[in-house]
């Protein structure tokens, strides 16, 4: 496209240089008297690095007045002023107001660079009103020059290249010109145009539903515009990094990201990306199914769109207001908005775009019984080659529905099982297990409306076949029990097989949004049992998991919520369990939470469930399938903790010394590695060979990371001067592999605090289990300092007897249960016992 480049000259790399100086306290007003060439440079300069620090009203304000000032005495230095002004104008996505301001004056600029950056800032304004032809013409006269001589300009000649390509829905060619525009940005050390270059590579990458590697682009570009100070880059990628988020099924980050960056960009002055995080928020709010708030959302960034009138923008609140009407019963508004939309596209020949409110016209045809229609809009957007795989699972899940509702059974089987195919397929294709493991929440409502389509045609086994296959999917992918990149194929499973090599019954619970399920799993017989939907188990939940962190004793106050629980999620299978049965609970949602052990039995002496079972969580029927199931007490221990305080954030633990000594006395000095204080480091262990280790033993503080589970950490002492080399993280003990019989987290929230749907709890418990370690136990709360030692030391001498970790447990908790000091859950029922392979 362009020519071997020109190196720049000394006074270029000057100019360049100049752009990223600290911003001065001076301000332009402080110039006013100054007319020499040397002055007009330096406000200038002044007003571009306002510019480039997201000042977008204030460098439009200051390039408006030198513009006016010089506009007789020094047309060439008006003109560098207007093209900043119109600048400043497109990145507050006032596009229209650009176009009149370059477009209304009596002479042209002379300069090339002059010229070559007019005609950019007119490309990507006439792109942006979806004005192409005009667009496509000021391009190829900037390309003209700019394959003459290269100026600095000539960068941004080609993101605009880029833009217009987005902006026509010409993905692949926007790519090719933002990798063009990254190296130009590079050769010519332009950091600025880098930052955009690496933003605008993860917008494409967005809009070709690579989510996971768009957001490898945005990090580093916000990094990059961050170091610069380019508050409106950094913003951009805050924001789309938040869309990233959302359709990688992570709403509650997309939603903090997302008014992250909305309320930077109302601060810049920044129209049009404030009305992109408005519509992102909405987005948010209609997945949680807070219809108002949606509709409040697009309401508003509707209204911003037509202002500055951006076709894509009003498009998207468009389209987005269409969906909500239809999930609110609106349907005539739902009509309007839709056919809108559809025209918009039509009038840009954007069919990507179009298909998406088409599949709204689908909805509202279903809504309307017209189901002729409805299923010729559905197979139309489903077999379009110009759909994405959300469109076509989106579709797919439809006609499922919309056949389900005619009785046409077989029908809505093949397409059920499409959609979840397509779904897998997509899923298969991300590379992060952070993003694998959001991911899978877009697909929780097929997987919910085909195990209820199951269970209603009595084919409960297919049914817990799909409800299995749906979790653990990352977990058993780490561990080499599914193949990576596995299409949706449910394998058949011996569920009794199962329960007699885990040695007990299995509790698998599905919680639905009709109603929810449990099936009872015994080495003799699967039963199933109907329950309430999630919205009626989930308040409970969380008011009794409030109740055990309290000061009452749940027990004594005979607390509603306990016994309701128990009624409502044990009582069905009570006749399939025995007193001191083995118990393997498989939970979902919000019963990931709980310790089931808690639970109040009803009776003339109500007691904790613990009493009359023995418990353990696991993920999913196949990783339980492969459990060893071994009760060896042999073994080499590493005990890890004691930590040197890394900050004032983290206190010592008093009682740290007592539990490791504790611990240590069960395992001959020939038998242990034992790192405490300076030499209990997060190098220290990744270092030690964990693989060894038949037991891994913990004493440190926990940190949970609800918005990045992976970001969990073990607390410990400080390695180097790095700012977080005290932080055992998640991400990296999942990459040392383990064969530990148990590894025992020993800190507050060891066990996580973020279920994902299909993947249960996600934290260190999570990490460790993915390494391969048999057995973990992590905490649910805030552990004791006071009962802690006690319960380890209780722990490590019922494994010296032989017992399974998960029966030394018990004993252990049995005993501070029975005890005057302990006996409240507070104290013993924060640890949970996580079963792996």
């Amino acid at each position: 496209m362009f020519r071997s480049r020109i190196a720049p000259s000394q006074q270029r790399r000057r100019r360049r240089q100049l752009l990223w100086l600290a911003l001065l306290a001076t301000t332009a007003a402080d110039f006013v008297a100054c007319d020499r060439p040397g002055d007009k440079q330096l406000l200038f300069e002044h007003a571009q690095r306002t510019f480039l620090h997201g000042d977008l009203k204030q460098s439009q304000g200051e390039a408006h007045r030198q513009c006016e000032r010089f506009r007789n005495s020094s047309p060439e230095w008006a003109w560098k002023f207007r093209i900043l002004e119109a600048e400043s104008l497109m990145w507050r996505g006032m596009s229209r107001d650009a176009l009149a301001l370059l477009n209304n004056q009596p002479t042209p600029p002379t300069a090339t660079d002059e010229v070559v950056g007019m005609l950019a800032i007119e490309g990507v304004a006439y792109a942006r009103q979806h004005s192409f032809p005009e667009a496509e013409h000021s391009l190829t006269q900037a390309e003209q020059l700019c394959s003459e001589v290269v100026h600095l300009t000539c960068g941004n000649v080609i993101r605009a290249q880029g833009v217009l390509a987005i902006e026509r829905g010409q993905l692949a060619q926007a790519r090719k010109l933002f990798e063009d525009t990254l190296s130009f940005a590079r050769a010519d050390g332009d950091r600025f145009l880098e930052a955009t270059a690496l933003l605008n590579l993860g917008a494409s990458a967005l809009r070709e539903d690579h989510f996971d590697e768009a957001i490898d682009w945005m990090e580093p570009a916000g990094a990059l515009a961050t170091s610069l100070g380019a508050e409106s880059v950094a913003l951009k990628a805050v924001g789309n990094l938040g869309w990233a988020y959302f359709n990688l099924g992570d709403s509650d980050r997309a939603l903090e990201l997302s008014h992250d960056a909305e309320k930077r960009a109302v601060k810049v002055g920044d129209i049009f990306d404030e009305l992109s995080w408005i519509t992102n928020s909405g987005y948010v709010y209609t997945d949680l199914r807070d219809f108002p708030r949606a509709e409040q959302s697009y309401l508003q960034a509707l209204s911003l769109a037509k202002n500055i009138d951006s076709k894509e923008d009003i498009y998207n609140a468009l389209r987005a207001l269409a969906l909500v009407s239809v999930e609110s019963g609106d349907l005539d508004q739902a009509r309007k908005y839709s056919d809108e939309a559809i025209a918009i596209t039509r009038a840009d020949n954007n069919r990507l775009d179009e298909l998406y409110p088409l599949l709204v016209k689908g909805l509202i045809a279903t809504r309307s019984r017209d189901t002729v229609e409805a299923e010729r809009i559905f197979r139309e957007v489903e077999q379009d080659p110009n759909a994405n795989a959300s469109l076509k699972w989106r579709a797919e899940h439809a006609l499922g529905q919309l056949y389900e509702d005619e009785g046409r059974s077989d029908a809505a089987d093949r397409e059920y099982r499409a959609a979840l195919a397509t779904f897998e397929a997509a899923r298969s294709l991300l590379q992060r297990n952070d993003s694998k493991l959001p991911f899978s929440t877009n697909a929780s409502r097929i997987y919910d409306d085909y195990v209820h389509f199951l269970v209603a045609r009595g084919k409960t086994d297919r049914a817990l076949q799909v409800a299995d296959y749906s979790r653990a999917r990352t977990l058993s992918e780490g561990l080499g029990l599914l193949p990576k990149g596995t299409a949706f194929a449910p394998d058949p499973l011996n569920t009794q097989q199962a329960a007699k090599r885990a040695g007990g019954t299995i509790l698998f619970y599905w919680l639905g949004e009709k109603q929810s399920y449990l099936w009872a799993i015994t080495p003799q017989k699967t039963s199933l049992f109907v329950l309430p939907p999630a919205a009626e188990i989930d308040p409970a939940v969380q008011r009794y998991r409030k109740a055990l962190v309290g000061p009452q004793d749940v027990l004594e106050t005979s607390n509603a919520d306990g016994t309701a629980l128990y009624t409502m999620l044990i009582s069905p299978a009570q006749s399939q369990l025995t007193k001191d049965a083995q118990v393997f609970i498989i939970p979902d949602g919000s019963l990931n939470s709980l310790n089931f052990e808690t639970l109040l039995v009803p009776g003339p002496k109500p007691h904790y469930w613990i009493e009359d079972a023995a418990i353990a969580d696991a993920n999913s029927l196949r990783l339980l399938a492969g459990s060893h199931g071994s009760t060896k007490s042999g073994g080499k221990l590493l005990l890890i903790g004691d930590a040197v305080s890394p900050n004032a954030d983290y206190a010592e633990l008093p009682k740290a010394g007592i539990e490791i000594e504790n611990i240590e006395k069960h395992f001959a000095p020939t038998g242990r590695e034992v790192l405490t204080r300076a030499q209990a480091t997060a190098p220290a262990y990744l270092e030690s060979d964990p693989e060894q280790f038949a037991f891994i033993h913990f004493v440190a503080h926990g940190t949970a990371s609800r918005l990045s589970p992976l970001d969990s950490a073990v607390i410990l002492s400080k390695a180097s001067v790095q700012e977080d080399s005290f932080k055992l993280y998640a991400r990296d003990i999942i990459h040392h592999p383990l064969h530990a019989q148990l590894v025992t987290i020993s800190t507050c929230y060891g066990a996580g605090t973020r279920a994902y749907k299909g993947e249960g709890l996600v934290g260190l418990s999570w990490a460790f289990l993915h390494a391969g370690a048999h057995n973990v136990i992590g905490a649910l709360w805030e552990v004791s300092d006071a009962s802690t030692p006690r319960l380890m030391d209780q722990l490590y001498g019922e494994l010296d007897k032989g017992r399974s970790p998960r029966a030394a447990l018990r004993s252990a908790k049995l005993s501070l249960l029975h005890s005057d000091s302990f006996r409240k859950p507070f104290y013993w029922a924060p640890f949970q016992l996580y079963t792996g392979t």
